[in-house]
């Protein structure tokens, strides 16, 4: 590539960042680092009426527990700052007036009123009303009124918004990295909004003079702006500025069915579909933090949705992300969501954490459950982790593998109970015998014992096993017995024989 690759997310904090917006971020970031290029954020706040307070700074905080920080934002390396669309409104004016001298843009002073009207009548003749180079020289517009009456008009503070004089007969022959090359009849494009009186621009005029003046060499965006590629390419070209190269990402789809994935989805079937949890005064959305995701397995998950390196790998670093990633295996088909798919990449993940680490994060857990009596062994707690975490797809799936662990079982599971045999409160009381002589409590030597006891008996394994497995336990589940036995040492271990016997 001839010049620096420079790329942008360009969010607008109308809100929580979607997870499709995450995914357009990893995507630009991804390549950026892939090219040694530069990725920057801009916050796209032209349209005033939508802002939510708190939204930028969602989005700088999700990007940075995801580890995909802009290189250049608001604050930050601004280089062709300010990064925010309403500071740099003053810009926009000069090239809307640009456009107006030039011819490829005119006034507008049509009421909404006026516009309704024309839609009106247009339904009842069966048409869609279109403002464009078939009706926008019979409209209310600079084209058809003279320049003194126009100055006049802005003079006196009529409202008015700037259009863009789309060209008319013409067929664009656009190139998109991920689609290929596409063909659009400007004849069907309408004469959109680039700039309104109360000074602000349209997002399309402020996207493409930020994108010109901040370098980008790459727009990287959602398949939704495609219809607005044609508007974009003829801006460039007005303004006789090269246009960067486009690359529209694939939709990411509901699980069950078509359509675009909402928040809607996410309370239906139980999954966040944002980065971090977002609260407003009616409600409460969770996020992929606050549920107990990794920001790396997220980050491994949403790099698939839509891209693969064409081979059968699933796990990747974001360095392998970053050395593998390329535009050209991005897929045109939606991807579908699949938040069963997601906890498998948070399992492998959690596989991976040290059992230090995962033991810190449960101890608050723990010392919640326990109250006063709090669990402080940190060695205890770390081997418990080692032995369940196999089965976890989260740290807050540890509690329910080992609560008993640290709390001894008060109700026995109905069906394990039937194991429970007429002779098996004997065959307890025996084993406890065998247990109160042991002296070196280890699970290896346990084991050895208490095997070497039942075979010399000619005791069934299962006699003995399952009973106290349950007696400990309360039911037929969890790692290798004797390791529970000797984590919670042989006083607990005999009482809870005995608590059994007494119960069952």
């Amino acid at each position: 590539m001839s010049k620096q690759v420079r790329v942008r997310f360009a969010p607008s904090p109308t809100g929580p960042l979607h997870i499709g917006g995450v995914r357009t971020a990893l995507f630009n970031y991804l390549f950026a680092k892939k090219n040694n290029g530069i990725f920057y954020l801009r916050i796209e706040d032209t349209d005033q009426n939508r802002f939510v307070l708190g939204a930028e700074a969602y989005i700088f905080e999700a990007l940075e527990w995801l580890g995909i920080a802009p290189s250049e934002t608001v604050g930050k390396n601004e280089k062709f700052g300010p990064y925010r669309q309403s500071e740099r409104k003053e810009i926009y004016k000069q090239y809307a007036d640009q456009l107006i001298a030039s011819g490829h843009a005119y006034y507008a002073f049509d009421t909404a009123e006026a516009l309704d009207e024309h839609r009106k009548q247009h339904e009842t003749e069966g048409k869609t009303f279109i403002y464009n180079w078939h009706n926008r020289e019979k409209l209310d517009t600079s084209l058809v009124i003279s320049k003194e009456e126009t100055e006049k008009r802005i003079a006196a503070g009529s409202a008015y918004v700037i259009r863009f004089k789309t060209p008319v007969n013409e067929t664009l022959q656009l190139h998109d990295i991920i689609r290929g090359d596409i063909k659009f009849e400007t004849n069907l494009l309408d004469d959109k909004v680039l700039f309104k009186s109360d000074g602000m621009p349209t997002y399309h005029l402020a996207n493409i003079v930020d994108d010109h003046l901040m370098e980008t060499s790459h727009v990287i965006r959602g398949e939704e702006w495609l219809p607005s590629m044609p508007l974009h390419c003829l801006l460039y070209r007005a303004f006789g500025w090269e246009a960067p190269e486009f690359a529209h990402l694939p939709l990411i789809l509901k699980p069950i069915g078509n359509g675009k994935l909402s928040k809607r989805d996410g309370d239906k079937m139980g999954f966040p579909v944002f980065p971090l949890e977002w609260k407003t005064d009616e409600s409460v959305s969770s996020g992929y933090r606050e549920n107990g995701f990794f920001p790396e397995a997220v980050v491994n998950f949403l790099a698939l949705l839509g891209w693969n390196d064409g081979t059968d790998q699933e796990l990747f670093s974001l360095e392998e992300l970053i050395e593998k990633f390329d535009l050209n295996r991005v897929h045109k088909a939606g991807a579908k969501f699949d938040p069963e798919k997601n906890k498998w990449f948070n399992h492998q993940y959690l596989q991976q954490q040290s059992d230090e680490s995962l033991a810190e994060s449960f101890a608050p857990i723990v010392h919640n459950k326990l109250g006063d009596s709090s669990f402080g062994e940190m060695t205890k707690l770390i081997k418990i982790v080692s032995l369940i975490k196999e089965r976890a797809d989260f740290v807050s799936d540890f509690w329910e593998l080992s609560d008993y662990f640290f709390v001894a079982p008060t109700t026995y599971d109905e069906k394990a109970s039937k194991n429970w045999k007429e002779e098996t409160p004997n065959l307890m009381q025996q084993l406890i015998s065998v247990i109160e002589e042991i002296g070196d409590f280890t699970s290896e030597n346990i084991e050895t014992i208490v095997k070497d006891w039942i075979t010399k008996n000619e005791i069934g394994m299962g006699k003995v096993m399952q009973p106290f497995r349950l007696s400990v336990v309360g039911a037929l589940k969890g790692p290798h017995l004797f390791d529970i036995v000797a984590l919670i040492g042989k006083k607990e271990t005999i009482k809870r024989l005995e608590r059994a016997i007494a119960n069952l």
